[in-house]
């Protein structure tokens, strides 16, 4: 459907040639963003929708009971499972951080959970191999662990801002009546849409030009120039981009094939999808900007890292 609807405003409203740069850029641009802003709205607004039901108190004693980080290997299980991109993810996040999880313990399933899933598993699978899909599962898994619990060792709690700017306070409550939760998720998906907007049209607008006019060899020639510090160079550039890791995997296989060293191209890749500028305008809403940054750039030491691991094992 939103593949047709591009092709229309494309080809037909625009008269644009096919095969054209400016087509392949006007097409990626009208196709990705009515896909991600109708994922955004539709998933956010079911999970906290399901939300609504769930009380994460349940999860809480047997994930807390658990030792030598056994809880934050448990919460990075769990994000690893969901198929959720950064902004999915967020409002379970809340929930956890709502029912007084443990900081660590919530912010490992928050790193985890747009990094795997079992979409990019088996895409990652089948163009790279199963070898280099389980290592990458396995090496995003460690990062939430690792993530989770050195923030839960700086003892940030004070850092949760649950209040919002007019001063409502937010609830671990839960609506009752199937009517109310209906419109907390709605109210929720739509806050989440109209927050989002511009960032996610300024990602894609940056997607689309890379993918309409910047040529693989760009990549090989730009950032191959950086050599040593061509890991961080890539993560920093794909901050500004949105996209899921499924929807990547395919774009970071023509990079590879061009050149470009795959851990070099999955840092790129993980930065876009675990580091995204539309998942800190949502967590700006409940954390402290401390906070945020001590999350973000934990993340980002973990993806260059991971880079690093798979240039040096491909």
């Amino acid at each position: 459907m939103f593949q047709y609807i591009a092709d229309i405003i494309t080809y037909n409203l625009f008269d644009l040639a096919e095969g054209s740069q400016i087509a392949l850029a006007t097409n990626f641009f009208f196709y990705d963003v009515l896909k991600i802003l109708f994922l955004i709205f539709t998933v956010v607004t079911v999970i906290a929708f399901i939300r609504s039901f769930f009380d994460p108190n349940k999860f809480k004693k047997p994930m807390t009971g658990l030792k030598w980080g056994g809880g934050n290997v448990a919460a990075a299980l769990f994000g690893a499972v969901t198929p959720f991109c950064s902004c999915s993810s967020i409002p379970l996040f809340i929930g956890f951080i709502e029912s007084r999880f443990p900081l660590g313990i919530a912010f490992s399933f928050l790193i985890t959970s747009p990094l795997v899933n079992e979409v990019a598993f088996v895409i990652m699978g089948g163009l790279f191999g199963w070898k280099l899909a389980f290592l990458y599962a396995l090496s995003g898994i460690a990062l939430g662990v690792f993530g989770g619990l050195i923030i839960g060792s700086l003892k940030m709690e004070k850092e949760i801002i649950l209040e919002n700017k007019e001063g409502e306070k937010y609830e671990s409550v839960m609506p009752k009546k199937l009517e109310a939760k209906i419109k907390f998720a709605f109210n929720f998906g739509w806050w989440t849409f109209k927050r989002l907007l511009p960032y996610v049209i300024g990602g894609i607008a940056i997607g689309a030009v890379i993918h309409g006019y910047v040529p693989q060899e760009f990549f090989v020639n730009t950032i191959g120039k950086f050599e040593v510090l061509s890991v961080p160079v890539a993560a920093l550039v794909g901050i500004p981009i949105y996209a899921g890791c499924s929807t990547l995997v395919p774009i970071i296989f023509s990079i590879t094939t061009g050149g470009v060293p795959l851990g070099t191209a999955l840092a790129f890749m993980m930065a876009i999808a675990g580091l995204s500028l539309p998942e800190a305008v949502m967590l700006k809403r409940i954390l402290s900007l401390k906070l945020l940054a001590t999350f973000f750039g934990l993340v980002a030491i973990g993806i260059v890292i991971i880079g690093y691991l798979f240039n040096f094992l491909s």
